[in-house]
């Protein structure tokens, strides 16, 4: 009888070791041209907030930021070493509209930043000045920034109407700019339009905040350049995101479930070509941490950080759960090979897109007063006090 019980316990552990010893060498060699090559365990980072005016009048500059938060975002990635990036929002608009501020922390979830910045219309307004002075002092105060001496912290006020300084019992940007300074965070003013009411307070803020002014038309200038390979490009980067299988306690995953949520709201809303943008940053060592974020089970059983035989069945994927450990392998590796293969595609795709994009670039006039190359250059400036070190790349438009 206990010859028999033996049998029966450890057939099945035998049958797991042996699927293992052959699934994990494979999945690793799948896996090693797939997966970007890691930021540094300990990456510099980027920490950015956009305080935007929603009021009405900012409709055009809205739909830029849309457009080309990606295009940002993998711009920063170009530099050396590659960075760690968490972006924030502070939206704005003015007392008695549907709010005065709406903030968003520090995410290095780019995605999750996007589906919230996907919900921002403009609306109000259209009485003069704003609630500037509420907006920064959120983004200072309301904000999570690190106190990392190494961080490059930056807000950018982008707007084009003059703050309140009528609000009693408000705190004034003179001191919000200043504190901002003494804490090491940068803010670059950038006006919309061309309000010299508007100027005189956007050159104030960021010379007390050690960052810089500079214009852009009320539209943002934005040149976003379709190609034809967008549409195809975004096509793979959503079979990408469903190659993402996370694991964890029930509240881990209830956080991984958020982050799907924010990858499917943005393939159905965001246009094919700010898709392909967040496909060509997802490729690189910095996008790829955002993408897959932490507990993702085909990248930790490929880089050793996690065995499948280690993990308890209530936090492996549901889909897994009801596999036997040999189904469970077979699954993870198909889809470490589906992964393999979309990435080698994108690959190939954005390299023609890239090609595509810079010769259109070159005729065009009016693309280094844009929002997405203003923005980047003061990063690239700024950001070398700090130790990151850019080539020549510029905006991926």
């Amino acid at each position: 009888m206990r010859a028999k019980t033996s049998l029966r316990l450890g057939l099945p552990l035998f049958v797991l070791t042996g699927a293992l010893i052959w699934f994990l060498p494979m999945l690793r060699e799948t896996l090693e041209s797939t997966v970007p090559q890691p930021i540094a365990a300990t990456p510099q980072r980027m920490e950015v907030v956009f305080v935007l005016d929603t009021t009405g009048s900012m409709g055009g500059l809205i739909a830029a930021a849309k457009e080309k938060i990606f295009a940002i975002a993998h711009a920063m990635t170009q530099a050396d070493p590659a960075p760690e990036i968490a972006i924030g929002l502070v939206a704005y608009r003015d007392r008695g509209d549907d709010y005065v501020t709406r903030v968003t922390d520090l995410s290095t979830d780019v995605d999750t930043v996007y589906s919230t910045l996907l919900d921002f219309h403009a609306a109000g307004g259209g009485d003069g000045p704003e609630s500037v002075n509420a907006a920064l002092h959120d983004a200072v105060h309301a904000i999570s920034w690190s106190d990392d001496p190494s961080a490059y912290r930056v807000i950018f006020l982008v707007g084009d109407s003059p703050p309140h300084m009528d609000y009693a019992n408000e705190p004034q940007y003179p001191e919000t700019a200043r504190l901002a300074a003494e804490r090491g965070i940068v803010i670059n003013a950038i006006l919309c339009g061309d309000s010299t009411r508007t100027e005189s307070h956007w050159r104030e803020i960021a010379d007390l905040a050690q960052g810089r002014y500079f214009t852009v038309g009320q539209q943002g200038d934005a040149v976003a350049i379709d190609t034809p390979y967008d549409r195809r490009i975004a096509e793979l980067s959503a079979r990408l995101d469903d190659t993402r299988l996370y694991y964890g306690s029930v509240d881990v995953l209830a956080k991984t479930d958020l982050k799907v949520a924010a990858a499917d709201k943005l393939n159905r809303e965001a246009s094919a070509a700010s898709r392909a943008r967040r496909a060509a940053f997802n490729l690189t060592a910095s996008g790829a941490k955002s993408h897959y974020g932490d507990g993702e089970l085909v990248r930790d059983v490929a880089d050793g950080s996690i065995s499948l035989a280690d993990i308890a069945e209530a936090e492996l994927p549901a889909v897994m759960r009801p596999m036997d450990a040999s189904e469970r392998a077979v699954y993870l590796k198909s889809q470490a090979e589906q992964r393999d293969r979309l990435n080698r595609e994108l690959r190939e795709l954005l390299a023609k897109r890239t090609a595509f994009v810079t010769a259109q670039a070159e005729a065009r006039e009016g693309i280094e007063a844009s929002l997405d190359h203003r923005i980047f250059h003061a990063v690239r400036e700024q950001a070398g006090a700090k130790g990151f070190r850019y080539t020549d790349a510029a905006p991926a438009l």
